[in-house]
């Protein structure tokens, strides 16, 4: 029974790093590609300035300290046709009187057609600085709920979702658009998600990048390079992209709203719509495309302590928890197709059941290696899958981002990035394992709150 179990363990920790690092190979291969269009963007277009208008959807709830620098970042953007909808969801601060103050908004009567589920609207706005700047006061819904009201109020045929706290470079929806253009298939695309920690921001203007002070942030940011670099490049690469950020991500609203929207009964409700969105579209032999662009950057703020990172945690896995349920046919599904099924099994073996693995097998090696149950090279075999594959992991995600897009050029950022790339194999992955596993526990559902009503006041952390 002991060598039954050494062995599977092992087995498992073989068979995810193998596909971690099957993830890098093609991440590094798909960079090479975004470099030569990256030459090929900067010959001239004979299609400026004819991309798809954009609807930038901007949920907000209590976001009084940050909402005017969100919105005043998103009017800078450099694109030729795109308006702007503030959803006020029921805040109870001042978020609508600044935004009033700021932005000299009016009430403005208009005709709202319900297309998607959502809470009642109060009241619609538009500024009379900006005339493609709008404001929908409505009650308390929940993130999920407040987008579905900004596709109901939206007039253009791609909508994006920005959290309240996000910073935008000024590029960021001609990137974001760019796989639209290239294929008609495509319905969604995602950009990076980077910590705005440290960074100094000026009037919703990002002027300087820098790490950030806190150490559990940075640990973060390494842990965000891993993730959005080859994970969903790679992923994107075997077109079996399984998730869009909530934070930063472009969709077609006609696919989404044939889909019937957000779900307000979900704790992750942007991966829940991107499966959903897969899953019709298979069943109705449509062909579809989602595609990661690691070149736009949206920059928000990360936790700072632990209290408030391990919520997060807890709260994503149990999103990836409900997703999973909501969609499990798509396992077996005829129409499927091996994408689906091979993203699928990906999230239920390694995402979903994965810490209860990575805590279970740090457990039982260091108790059966204690009370000589193993030999000692199978307690090394161990910590290398364990530990020396995840620092290789996370010098490889480092490196891919000096590649791609280089965004902390200077020595001394590279000299503590590669220190943190070790440290984050040394107890900060493992307490995310544990934290992750209380997400997947049953008995923590009384911690969830009402299904779909997250608070807007978290969101700008959600940067998976």
């Amino acid at each position: 029974m002991t060598d039954l179990l050494t062995a599977a363990i092992l087995v498992y920790f073989v068979a995810f790093n193998g596909i971690q690092l099957l993830l890098n190979a093609l991440s590094t291969l798909g960079l090479y590609r975004v470099q030569q269009r990256r030459a090929l963007d900067a010959l001239p277009h004979a299609r400026t300035a004819l991309e798809p208008p954009i609807s930038v959807l901007v949920p907000a709830c209590n976001e009084e300290a940050t909402i005017a620098a969100t919105v005043r970042s998103v009017l800078q953007l450099g694109y030729p046709a795109f308006e702007i909808i503030v959803i006020n969801d029921g805040s109870r601060d001042r978020t609508l009187a600044v935004l009033q103050r700021e932005f000299a908004l009016l009430p403005f009567p208009e005709a709202y057609r319900i297309q998607l589920p959502c809470e009642p609207v109060r009241a619609i706005y538009r500024s009379t600085l900006h005339p493609y700047l709008r404001v929908i006061d409505k009650h308390h819904g929940g993130r999920a709920d407040a987008l579905n009201a900004g596709i109901n109020a939206s007039r253009y045929p791609l909508f994006c979702g920005v959290g309240a706290g996000a910073i935008l470079q000024r590029d960021s929806l001609q990137q974001l658009v760019q796989p639209f253009l290239r294929d008609p298939r495509m319905i969604a695309t995602g950009g990076t998600v980077r910590a705005a920690n440290g960074c100094e921001i000026k009037d919703g203007h990002l002027m300087r990048v820098d790490l950030p002070r806190s150490w559990l942030a940075r640990l973060q940011v390494i842990e965000h390079l891993r993730a959005f670099l080859f994970g969903r490049l790679g992923g994107s690469a075997l077109h079996a992209a399984r998730i869009v950020c909530g934070a930063f991500g472009l969709f077609k609203k006609e696919a989404v709203i044939e889909a019937g929207g957000y779900r307000r009964d979900t704790l992750g409700a942007d991966m829940e719509l991107v499966v959903r969105l897969r899953r019709r579209l298979r069943r109705q032999r449509q062909p579809c495309r989602i595609e990661f662009v690691p070149d736009p950057v949206c920059w928000t703020e990360v936790p700072e302590d632990l209290r408030t990172l391990r919520q997060q945690r807890v709260r994503w896995q149990r999103g990836l928890r409900d997703s999973l349920r909501s969609h499990w046919p798509l396992m077996g599904g005829r129409r499927g197709g091996w994408p689906a099924w091979a993203a699928y099994a990906y999230l239920l073996l390694f995402e979903w059941l994965g810490p209860a693995f990575e805590v279970g097998g740090y457990l039982w090696f260091l108790c059966a290696f204690a009370a000589g149950l193993i030999a000692w090279q199978a307690f090394a075999v161990f910590l290398f899958l364990a530990l020396g594959m995840g620092i290789l992991l996370s010098a490889s995600g480092l490196l891919l981002e000096e590649a791609a897009v280089a965004l902390y050029p200077r020595k001394r950022h590279l000299a503590i990035l590669a220190l943190l790339v070790v440290l984050e194999n040394l107890g900060y992955r493992q307490l995310n394992a544990c934290w992750r596993l209380q997400g997947l526990l049953p008995w923590q559902r009384q911690q969830d709150q009402p299904r779909g009503t997250l608070q807007h006041g978290d969101k700008r952390h959600d940067g998976r």
